[in-house]
């Protein structure tokens, strides 16, 4: 059989039932749509959480009772540091401020500059500040959340933060933290170590967390050990345990939609598979004339198959494209506050493009197979009938 019949009857076969057609595709287009934007929005937010815990300490140290955070005082740092495996330790300090009951509050963070661990996890949220400038006075960096929220509120140039003490303290606004890192920085004031300390009203001699790193990842296990036997009241939190717990937190909103949209696949496959069931007679007696002019069953399965390959083909670009321009051009209206909440970060974070090729190849063979199964099946039982049958 010559290529030209073939394609021939391809194109009279797209062509004369593109009603159907077009109504299949855009019934997939939408699954598909929902799909890809979900997982988009997962692949961005993974990408973004593993560049911002590159730089993070391996391990945090907070003192707790009762569930509750406290101060932790200065001489945990030389105790720390004293262990043999242990580097790079230092304090930290941090807090969220409520610049108004019921307010989303802001990220407070004290950065020591002569301290080279906070320099390294700080590094690329100070690129292009002056810091002779910076350190001339009491002042502050911004994310672009806590910018626009200041702004609104008439505090373009300065805030007054009221410190526990009840004492207030200016604060001018230097500068704002750079764009592109705003799963981190979006809701962060960031200040020197000290003005932190009496903004959140801590000691000269207290941090709010105590960091340091192990360079030998086999030792994290027993380090650890030593570490929590130091102190009844530390809770000690590891790399590993923070980029777990975002990715569960991720990976269970995005499981929740891969769950429905497979639930969805299922019934648009069996409607499909009904629907293409009872075929049409005129399609019928297009099978079995076919079959009384020579074709061959295979041949009448490749007609079929490459008619609903190329409508599995439309529907998935169509889909996967309008998903990545509603993801990444339009930054995922309302679909995105189901990953990210209604809290101050996630209402401007710029989710970036990344694209995960094995997770599409996944996405189109999921679709085109179980969509290519409902098709091919019912033709199949046509197929093999007797051509008389076909035609009445």
């Amino acid at each position: 059989m010559g290529n030209s019949p073939f394609f021939h009857f391809l194109t009279l076969g797209l062509f004369g039932e593109r009603r159907k057609h077009l109504g299949v595709i855009a019934l997939s287009v939408v699954l598909l749509f929902l799909l890809a934007s979900t997982l988009f929005i997962s692949s961005s937010l993974h990408s973004s959480l593993s560049r911002a815990l590159e730089s993070e300490p391996d391990f945090v140290v907070q003192r707790v009772r009762g569930d509750h955070l406290l101060p932790v005082p200065e001489e945990w740092v030389d105790e720390i540091a004293a262990l043999h495996g242990v580097s790079r330790v230092a304090p930290r300090v941090w807090g969220r401020y409520y610049p108004k009951p019921k307010l989303d509050p802001f990220l407070v963070v004290g950065i020591d500059f002569l301290e080279d661990q906070s320099q390294k996890a700080l590094a690329k949220l100070m690129e292009g500040i002056d810091l002779r400038q910076f350190l001339s006075g009491e002042k502050m960096l911004v994310g672009a959340e806590v910018a626009r929220w200041m702004d609104g509120h008439f505090y373009p140039k300065s805030f007054s933060f009221l410190s526990p003490e009840g004492k207030f303290l200016k604060v001018e606004r230097f500068g704002l933290l750079p764009s592109g890192s705003e799963l981190v920085s979006d809701d962060m004031v960031l200040m020197p170590i000290e003005l932190a300390r009496r903004v959140l009203g801590l000691k000269e001699d207290e941090s709010t967390d105590i960091t340091f790193n192990v360079p030998n990842e086999s030792e994290w296990s027993n380090i650890e050990d030593k570490v929590a036997a130091l102190h009844y009241d530390l809770r000690i939190i590891s790399k590993k345990e923070n980029r777990a717990a975002y990715t569960r937190l991720f990976d269970y909103k995005g499981g929740f939609f891969l769950v429905l949209y497979l639930i969805v696949l299922l019934a648009f496959v069996l409607i499909l598979y009904q629907r293409t069931s009872q075929v049409f007679s005129h399609e019928k007696r297009s099978i079995g004339i076919l079959r009384a002019l020579g074709w061959s069953i295979g041949d009448v399965l490749r007609l079929k198959l490459y008619e609903t390959l190329s409508v599995v083909v439309a529907s998935f670009v169509l889909g996967v494209g309008l998903a990545y321009f509603y993801v990444f051009g339009l930054q995922a209206p309302l679909l995105r506050q189901i990953f990210l909440g209604s809290g101050m970060v996630g209402t401007h974070l710029r989710l970036i493009p990344v694209l995960d090729l094995s997770v599409l190849t996944s996405i189109f063979l999921l679709f085109a197979v179980s969509f290519i199964a409902a098709v091919l099946i019912p033709v199949w039982r046509i197929a093999v009938t007797d051509p008389k049958e076909a035609m009445l």
